[in-house]
């Protein structure tokens, strides 16, 4: 009971934050302020809606997904879809997470669900790792945003294929399909209420109801990752960064550092790429469009919610040494 007070209040406070960043935003120009608020600060404000204003649409189609899926989707139709050979079901899953045109932030909680109905964990990370970038959008927004190169669009594609490939086979050999989400004794209570409900309300209802209690679970997670995102976009040097950029060793990290820190939708990162583009190599600009939709910080946050916290550091490893690994590769046999 007292963990439930804590949590709500927790809740409470971080949507806090946001309805006074957002209400400030609003009104700054009509309302005098006894006090000046630096440029930094505002440009932080800035940062953070556009973050949030960004990723919201695609939360909620994430969310929405998720609840479909919770409420029309049985345990036996998603074993009965999986092939029965975890190894042979690899490449059928990464061709398919080409079909969720959504972000990293709206696919967790899409594989958190498929994983509760059954799907091996391994083949929920390849979507987890493949879905924000195997689509038809990202490829559009990364072909538009890299005209005079196309060839970056294409090898984003084709690298993001093989590391799902790469990533889901190691998460295989290390983890097998041990259970790896968090369970809570409030998660176990809400879905014993929600047996109950379900055979006294309407499908729809236990949708939107399944909508609802989703999105409000992931959101303070977003938020808590976005005000991180925008505070380090505001007060990190990027001179610092420019520096590091001469190095094909160094650069590739720096720039999946930055893809980390910078938390943008897989949709629209191209364009910050682009602008890259005359002082990182191809190679470092490819780590940054393949490292920040795999793993960010508000992403990450949403992965600790929900996993386990020794199988979350273990994923942040096998992604960034498989990242780093293969943009090398690429840069010595390809560039």
């Amino acid at each position: 009971m007292r963990s439930n007070r804590i949590s709500l209040w927790k809740e409470t406070f971080i949507f806090l934050i946001f309805g006074v960043i957002v209400f400030s935003f609003m009104v700054a120009e009509y309302i005098e302020i006894p006090f000046e608020i630096s440029k930094t600060w505002l440009n932080a404000g800035t940062i953070f809606l556009s973050i949030v204003l960004e990723a919201l649409p695609f939360i909620f189609l994430g969310v929405f997904a998720s609840a479909l899926i919770q409420t029309f989707v049985s345990e036996s139709t998603v074993q009965k879809w999986i092939p029965k050979n975890p190894l042979i079901a690899i490449v059928p899953v990464a061709l398919l997470s080409a079909l969720f045109p959504v972000c990293e932030c709206a696919i967790i909680p899409v594989v958190r669900r498929l994983i509760k109905k059954g799907m091996p964990l391994h083949l929920g990370v390849i979507l987890i790792i493949g879905a924000p970038i195997l689509n038809p959008i990202v490829f559009a927004s990364t072909y538009y945003a890299f005209q005079s190169t196309p060839g970056i669009a294409y090898a984003r594609m084709i690298l993001a294929f093989i590391l799902a490939i790469i990533i889901g086979i190691v998460v295989f050999l290390c983890y097998r399909n041990t259970n790896q989400l968090k369970w809570t004794t409030t998660e176990f209570v809400d879905s014993h209420v929600k047996m109950v409900n379900a055979k006294n309300n309407s499908k729809l209802k236990i949708l939107l109801f399944n909508s609802t209690d989703e999105f409000f679970d992931m959101g303070k997670y977003l938020i808590f990752g976005t005000i991180l995102a925008s505070l380090f976009q505001t007060f990190f040097n990027r001179e610092t960064l420019v520096s590091l950029a001469s190095s094909d060793i160094v650069s590739p990290l720096v720039m999946m550092g930055l893809g980390f820190i910078l938390s943008l939708c897989s949709e629209a990162d191209a364009f910050v790429a682009s602008s890259f583009a005359h002082t990182f190599s191809t190679g470092s600009l490819l780590a940054f469009l393949l490292f920040g939709p795999m793993l960010d910080l508000k992403s990450s946050f949403m992965l600790f919610a929900y996993f386990k916290f020794k199988f979350v550091i273990g994923y942040m490893v096998i992604v960034t040494v498989s990242v780093y690994a293969v943009i090398l590769i690429f840069q010595h046999f390809i560039l």
